[in-house]
């Protein structure tokens, strides 16, 4: 699979990587059998980007990622994330101290003496404002514990405040077919910068698999149930923050687009590969069948100029004024 460096790292990393939030919770019931043939299956088909977050599952994805990790030789990059464990969920507990504890936590649940990638959680905007919370960041780097640094983001101002951080390594941000307000100024910056971008959500949630319709239900605990409208977290991260009949209508426009001998999630995947300035993508699956269509997105031509038209009308008519101005 086609590498590229992910920013400040240095590293090389798979255009397509693979994203565990659905291995640790939140996306139904996934056994820790199909969570360890998910990783595998990812690596078999070139992966070599895994990102993870302490509080997915509390720990699980974490701790079924460092069992995983035993068992394979290749090299692989692995981002974690801090900070959704602050309780509450404020700027004041974003301190060294509780920088620390949090990552050796992750240390310990990845089986690391350090962490590859560690990514501030969707921290509160006035966080990006802070320079202590950079500062103990740096500390971190000096001390061992991590490797480098990034942050995860909700908005394109929050991408940017991040990006002018002279220690950030890689910004995440969502970007899709359904999100694509990032492409207007923060991939241009992140590229002038040397940042990484992780574009996350890609799939905006599944609606651009072209597998689901209205009547499509979701376990009680997958967020697509109880986070359509921001009940637990920020409601983009849930389709993409785009209400779901209309995602569920303008993903089916995106289905008869998709050329013959794809699959619509990957012609989403391939759009996004296709942008100036990403470094990686990150899909979830829950299975190995999922994570091998997946990856064989980085196969496909580049898209056309006439599709991409085609695409941008569908954003223009149907999805713009649910979210373009609020991310």
């Amino acid at each position: 699979m086609e590498t590229r460096t992910l920013g400040r790292t240095h590293r090389q990393v798979s255009v397509v990587g693979l994203g565990c939030w659905q291995l640790g919770a939140d996306w139904g019931d996934v056994s820790e059998a199909d969570a360890v043939a998910v990783l595998h299956a990812a690596v078999d088909a070139g992966v070599t980007f895994l990102d993870t977050a302490d509080v997915y599952g509390d720990g699980r994805s974490e701790q079924v990622i460092g069992r995983f990790l035993k068992d394979r030789d290749e090299a692989l990059t692995v981002a974690t994330k801090m900070g959704r464990r602050a309780a509450p969920h404020v700027a004041e507990e974003y301190t060294l101290e509780a920088f620390r504890g949090w990552v050796d936590r992750s240390r310990t649940n990845l089986g690391v003496d350090t962490l590859d990638l560690v990514q501030l959680h969707c921290p509160p905007t006035s966080v990006f404002a802070d320079d202590r919370v950079f500062d103990a960041l740096d500390t971190l780097v000096a001390e061992g514990r991590v490797a480098a640094y990034g942050v995860s983001v909700e908005t394109c101002d929050e991408a940017l405040r991040a990006i002018a951080r002279p220690g950030v390594a890689t910004v995440q941000i969502i970007l899709n077919i359904f999100r694509r307000k990032p492409l207007e100024h923060v991939l241009p910056a992140a590229a002038a910068a040397g940042v990484g971008i992780i574009a996350r959500v890609p799939l905006a949630s599944g609606l651009l698999s072209g597998k689901y319709d209205e009547s499509t239900r979701f376990a009680a605990d997958d967020h697509r149930s109880y986070n359509r409208h921001g009940e637990a977290f920020d409601v983009g991260e849930t389709f993409s923050g785009v209400p779901y009949d209309v995602g569920v209508a303008a993903a089916r426009e995106v289905a008869h687009l998709t050329p013959a001998g794809a699959l619509t999630a990957q012609l989403a995947l391939r759009w996004i590969v296709d942008q100036p300035g990403v470094s990686t993508v990150i899909p979830g699956a829950r299975n190995a069948e999922q994570v091998r269509a997946n990856a064989a997105a980085a196969d496909l031509v580049p898209l056309g100029d006439d599709l991409l038209d085609r695409l941008r009308e569908v954003y223009d008519l149907d999805i713009r004024e649910h979210v373009h101005g609020r991310w």
